[in-house]
C-alpha cells in the first residue's frame, strides 16, 4: 500500500524524522485491536499445562466449568477457573437436541472462537465432535488442528478409549497438540453403551475405566475426565495415574471437577429441560428462576404502558424543534403523524413533570418520617405510590 496523497506531496518537504512520525500514527495494528473488544490474552496471566501440573503436584484441587459462548467465557475469567471446556454438550444445552451426536464441527469452532474472546486466564479446551476424528489419525490431526487454529483453543478434548481412539490421542498428541482424554460414560458412544448410563459398576467395566485412563495417558494426554463411574472407582483411576483425573458424577476423590455452565447456575428451569440437569450436579444458583420472572415482568410492563417511561427514553429533541418538525409534517400532508407527534411530547412532559413532584415529595418524607405513613395511605389511595 502506498503513501497516502498528502504525505507524498509533502514528503520533500519533510525531515526524515518528521516522516517517520507521521507514519508512526499509520497504524497497522488490526481493526478489532484498533476498536476495542477484549483485551489480548496475557501469557503471564494464561493457566498452561505447567500450572496445571504443578497443582496437581501440590494436590491443589483443578476447577473446569463447560461453556460455549462470549458472557460465560467472561463469567469464568471472573471467577478464575483453572479450564474452560467448549464441550460438545452445547448440541444439548445449547441446540436443544437429545444428545451431543448432531453438532457439527463449524458449529463446534463458533462456539469455540466466542469462548476464546472471552476468556483470557483459563486453559482453553475444545471438544472434537462425533464423527470428525473417527476414520482416521490423520483426519483426527486435521480436526485438532482446526479447533485450534480457528477456534483458538489450547487443547482438545476426545472420548472414547478404542485402540482407534488411543491412537487418534497419540497422534495429535505428536503432532503438538495437548490432548484430554474422557472415559466412563462417553456421550458419544450412547449408541453401543445403550444410551446415558454409568459405567464402572460391575468388576470388568470397573477394570476397564482405569486400564483405559491408563492407556491415554500412555498415549501422552496431560489429563483424563471420569464421567458418572462409583467414586472407589475413579479413586482407583486417580492412584494409578501421574496425570490429573476430572471428575463429573465421579465422587470426591479426582484431582478436579468440572460442571456445565448451564446446570450448576440452575439456568434450566423449564419443565422440558429439567431431565436434562443430571442427577450429580450441584445447583449453586437457580438462575433460571430470575430470568424467567424478569421476562415476566418486562412482559407485563410493555402490556400496561409503563415501560418505557421517561427514565428509558433519554434522547432529546427540543419544543422549537418539535414544532418545526410537525410543521415539515403538514407540508408533507402528514397531518396524522404531526398530531402524534404533538401528544407524544405532550404526554412525555406530563410524565417527567410528576416524577419531578413525586422525587420532591419523597425527599420531605426522608426529612419528615413523622408524615410518611399519612403520605403513603394517601398515595395508595390514589394508585400513584411510588415503587
Amino acid at each position: 500500500m502506498g503513501l497516502p496523497a498528502y504525505l507524498i506531496k509533502s514528503s520533500s518537504a519533510l525531515k526524515p524524522t518528521t516522516l517517520l512520525r507521521h507514519l508512526r500514527f499509520m497504524s497497522n495494528v488490526p481493526e478489532n485491536t484498533v476498536y476495542g473488544g477484549p483485551k489480548p490474552q496475557n501469557p503471564h496471566q494464561r493457566v498452561t499445562l505447567t500450572h496445571l501440573k504443578q497443582k496437581h503436584k501440590k494436590g491443589d484441587p483443578i476447577t473446569v466449568v463447560t461453556a460455549y459462548d462470549y458472557p460465560s467465557a467472561v463469567h469464568l475469567d471472573t471467577a478464575g477457573i483453572d479450564v474452560c471446556l467448549v464441550g460438545d454438550s452445547a448440541a444439548m444445552v445449547v441446540h436443544g437436541h437429545d444428545t451431543t451426536l448432531p453438532i457439527s464441527l463449524d458449529e463446534m469452532l463458533v462456539h469455540c472462537r466466542a469462548v476464546a474472546r472471552g476468556a483470557k486466564r483459563p486453559l482453553l479446551v475444545g471438544d472434537l465432535p462425533f464423527g470428525t476424528y473417527e476414520s482416521s489419525s490423520n483426519q483426527a490431526v486435521d480436526t485438532a488442528v482446526r479447533i485450534l487454529k480457528e477456534g483458538g483453543m489450547d487443547a482438545i478434548k476426545l472420548e472414547g478409549g478404542s485402540a482407534s481412539r488411543i491412537t487418534a490421542a497419540k497422534a495429535i498428541v505428536e503432532a503438538g497438540i495437548a490432548v484430554m482424554g474422557h472415559v466412563g460414560l462417553t456421550p458419544q458412544a450412547i449408541s453401543v453403551l445403550g444410551g446415558f448410563r454409568p459405567q464402572g459398576k460391575n468388576i470388568a467395566s470397573a477394570v476397564k475405566v482405569v486400564e483405559t485412563a491408563l492407556a491415554l495417558q500412555e498415549a501422552g494426554c496431560f489429563s483424563v475426565v471420569l464421567e458418572c463411574v462409583p467414586a472407589p472407582v475413579a479413586a482407583a483411576a486417580t492412584s494409578a495415574l501421574k496425570i490429573p483425573t476430572i471428575g463429573i458424577g465421579a465422587g470426591p476423590f479426582c484431582s478436579g471437577q468440572v460442571l456445565v455452565y448451564h446446570d450448576l447456575l440452575g439456568m434450566m428451569q423449564h419443565p422440558n429441560h429439567a431431565k436434562v440437569t443430571p442427577k450429580f450436579c450441584k445447583q449453586y444458583a437457580h438462575v433460571g428462576d430470575v430470568i424467567n420472572k424478569a421476562l415476566v415482568e418486562y412482559k407485563e410492563e410493555v402490556a400496561n404502558g409503563s415501560f418505557p417511561g421517561p427514565a428509558h427514553s433519554p434522547y432529546k429533541i427540543s419544543e422549537t424543534e418539535i414544532n418545526g418538525f410537525m410543521s415539515e409534517l403538514q407540508k408533507l400532508g402528514l397531518d396524522k403523524a404531526a398530531a402524534s407527534t404533538a401528544a407524544a411530547a405532550e404526554k412525555i412532559k406530563i410524565k417527567k413533570s410528576e416524577i419531578t413532584e413525586d422525587q420532591s415529595v419523597g425527599a420531605s418524607l426522608k426529612a419528615k418520617p413523622e408524615i410518611a405513613s399519612t403520605f403513603e395511605i394517601k398515595m395508595r389511595f390514589e394508585g400513584k405510590l411510588l415503587r
